[in-house]
C-alpha cells in the first residue's frame, strides 16, 4: 500500500507562512469536498507573506491528501525552495506563475477544470447575466483563448494581458480561474463562478425562455455587494465559516 511521507513543518516556518499554509490546505480540502477537483491535477497557489515565493500542491497527491506541511514552496520559475520529499508539476504552475508575476494583489490563484466552467468557457458568448451568482463574476470577468497544454512560456504574456485587472477568468475549452488578496477571496469567487456556470448550463438545457438581468443592475452589483458584506470582501466575511467546515471534515489538513 502506498503511504504519504509523514513530516511536519509546524513550528519550523514563520507564523505568517504557517497560517498561509493552513488556509491554502483548507481550500484544497474544500475543493475536494465540493467535488471540483481533477484527480491530482489543477492547482491552488498562495504567496508566502512578505516574499515572492509561493505555495502549491505536491504533484501526485489528491486534494484530500494536501496538508499545510506537504505544500511545496517555490519561486516564480517553479524551483523548489524548501526541504521536502515532494515535487511539483512544472507545467501546472505555468498559469499561476504568469499571474503572480504581474498581479501583486493576487496573493491566491485558483485554477480548476470543473465540468461547468469548461462548458460555459466553451459556449460562444461565455457567461451570461442569468443569475445572481453570475453578477459577481461578470463585473470582473475576462477570457483567454485555448493554446493547448499550458507548457509554452510565450503564453504567459497573453494570459497576463487577458486577465488584466480582473479577478475572474474563463479559459476557452479549459476551465475557470479566480484570484484574490486572500485564499478566502479567491475561493468565494470560484464558488460564485462555479454556481453561475452550473445554473447557466441547466437553464440552457431546460429550453425555457430566459429572463436576462438588465445591464444597469449588472453595472451596479459591486456597490450592492459592499452593502451585503458590510464593506468587507466576500472572502473576509465567509472564509472563517469555510475554515470551520474544513476542520469538521478532517482536522488533519492543518498538520
Amino acid at each position: 500500500m502506498y503511504t504519504l511521507d509523514n513530516f511536519s513543518l509546524k513550528g519550523k516556518v514563520p507564523a505568517e507562512e504557517w497560517q498561509a499554509r493552513v488556509d491554502l490546505a483548507a481550500a484544497y480540502r474544500l475543493v475536494a469536498d465540493h467535488r471540483w477537483g481533477d484527480l491530482i491535477y489543477t492547482h491552488l497557489s498562495m504567496r508566502v507573506p512578505g516574499t515572492h515565493h509561493y505555495l502549491v500542491n505536491a504533484f501526485g497527491l489528491a486534494f484530500e491528501e494536501v496538508t499545510a506541511s506537504n505544500l511545496v514552496k517555490v519561486d516564480l520559475d517553479g524551483n523548489i525552495l524548501d526541504d521536502t520529499p515532494y515535487s511539483i508539476n512544472p507545467a501546472g504552475f505555468t498559469i499561476h506563475s504568469a499571474i503572480h508575476e504581474v498581479r501583486e494583489d493576487a496573493h491566491c490563484v485558483i485554477h480548476l477544470h470543473t465540468k461547468a466552467t469548461i462548458c460555459v468557457a466553451t459556449v460562444e458568448g461565455g457567461l451570461q447575466p442569468w443569475s445572481q451568482y453570475a453578477m459577481f463574476s461578470m463585473a470582473s470577468m475576462s477570457y483567454h483563448g485555448y493554446e493547448g497544454l499550458a507548457v509554452n512560456a510565450d503564453e504567459k504574456k497573453r494570459l497576463q494581458d487577458d486577465l488584466g485587472t480582473n479577478n475572474h477568468m474563463l479559459l476557452h475549452n479549459h476551465g475557470g480561474l479566480t484570484v484574490g488578496p486572500t485564499v478566502g477571496d479567491a475561493f468565494m469567487r470560484m464558488y460564485d463562478l462555479q454556481r453561475a456556470c452550473e445554473i447557466q448550463m441547466e437553464l440552457m438545457a431546460s429550453g425555457g425562455k430566459i429572463i436576462e438581468i438588465p445591464q444597469s443592475i449588472v453595472d451596479g452589483i459591486y456597490a450592492q455587494a459592499n452593502v451585503v458584506h458590510s464593506g468587507q470582501t466576500g472572502g473576509q466575511k465567509a472564509w472563517p465559516a469555510m475554515l470551520r467546515r474544513a476542520y469538521k471534515l478532517d482536522p488533519g489538513f492543518c498538520e
